[in-house]
């Protein structure tokens, strides 16, 4: 199947190369909204490096690449709607995403609602990942480059 006839998977109604294919092969997203439907396409397409790489660094060596893989590759993505999206004020700037993904697994239909937290850093969008700890402590510096204590950063945006 060739790529660039491909509908992205995001539901943009855009073709892959014109949506979140360049996003893929390295451009950066311009905003939280774009990485976010990125992501989710790479869900769609089994493109694992690239969600691990558009999470915040300080998270990356806590995932689990094995069990995204098999949850990206198991899976049947069968949509997703994006219900807000907005930028926060701060330095770096943070943004929240709100949107449903809809798949399709083994144990039959499924649906994850969130209101996912994202922050920019060197001119790159990332995604803060809940699950995974960023810091030791609340007073640590925040792993984001704010300068700021974790706790009066990225913690605030869960």
């Amino acid at each position: 199947m060739n790529p660039a006839t491909l509908d992205c998977p995001c539901g943009s109604g855009e073709k892959l190369p014109d949506c979140c294919g360049r996003y893929h092969a390295g451009t950066a997203a311009p905003d939280a909204q774009a990485l976010m439907r990125s992501r989710y396409s790479a869900y769609a397409l089994g493109l694992i490096d690239y969600l691990l790489a558009t999470t915040l660094p300080a998270q990356q060596a806590g995932l689990d690449r094995e069990a995204i893989k098999r949850w990206s590759t198991q899976s049947q993505w069968l949509g997703l709607q994006v219900e807000s999206s907005e930028e926060l004020d701060g330095q770096p700037p943070h943004a929240r995403v709100t949107f449903t993904a809809h798949w399709r697994d083994n144990d039959g239909e499924h649906h994850h609602r969130e209101r996912s937290a994202f922050v920019q850093r060197d001119n790159h969008w990332y995604f803060i990942d809940p699950t995974v700890s960023l810091n030791p402590g609340r007073n640590d510096p925040c792993p984001c480059g704010s300068g700021q204590k974790l706790k009066r950063c990225c913690a605030t945006y869960f």
